[in-house]
């Protein structure tokens, strides 16, 4: 079994291009576009995140726990331990790791609709704070075939998750509250200059 995971994140303008853009090149929607309630289970001492590990709990149309760790870069790929699984009870699964001394600690939500292109699979992510694209694949050369022919640019690979790029938006825009939710941001407009990050799509805009 292959617990690796191998993935690209990209900041990107519009997303509905690039979903246009996979259908033009046969891409097979695998899960429609649903909202994600994601949950970070860590100690009160936060000893996973302190050691580059994360604990989720994921509900969307299902139930799901996922871990990664011995994260690493090779280009603008970011290559990583990643064991998950699917639960039949959310709240029982909560229950069990605060059993085991973890709570949650922060919390994100988004929207995404998954696709598959191959042996790739790519994600259209919708946060509170802007649109994102994850590609998936086995191997570098796939993820890297795959941003080339969506005409987006590999040098703006993102080197952080949803949840870093929150901190430095919290950190310049001092916003009150801990929590990665739409509703939170529904009057709070986020630039790229803010969350630190280059638009992928520039070539989208420029033809």
């Amino acid at each position: 079994m292959n617990n690796e995971e191998r993935e690209i994140k990209l900041y990107v303008r519009d997303l509905e291009v690039l979903a246009e853009r996979l259908v033009g090149l046969g891409a097979e929607l695998v899960r429609p576009r649903v909202l994600e309630q994601n949950f970070r289970l860590d100690t009160s001492d936060h000893d996973l995140r302190n050691h580059g590990k994360l604990l989720r709990l994921r509900l969307d149309d299902r139930a799901r726990v996922t871990f990664k760790g011995n994260a690493h870069f090779e280009g603008s790929v970011i290559a990583r331990t990643e064991i998950e699984f699917a639960v039949d009870d959310f709240d029982k699964a909560r229950m069990l790791f605060e059993a085991l001394g973890y709570q949650v600690v922060a919390c994100y939500e988004k929207y995404r609709r998954e696709y598959r292109l191959g042996e790739v699979l790519v994600m259209l992510d919708e946060l509170p704070f802007g649109d994102f694209i994850e590609i998936e694949a086995p191997s570098n050369p796939l993820i890297e075939d795959a941003v080339q022919r969506l005409g987006l640019n590999t040098a703006c690979g993102i080197g952080t998750n949803y949840l870093g790029l929150f901190e430095i938006v919290k950190s310049k825009l001092n916003l009150p509250f801990s929590d990665l939710t739409f509703n939170n941001f529904e009057d709070v407009l986020v630039t790229p200059e803010e969350l630190g990050v280059l638009p992928a799509d520039e070539e989208v805009f420029d033809v």
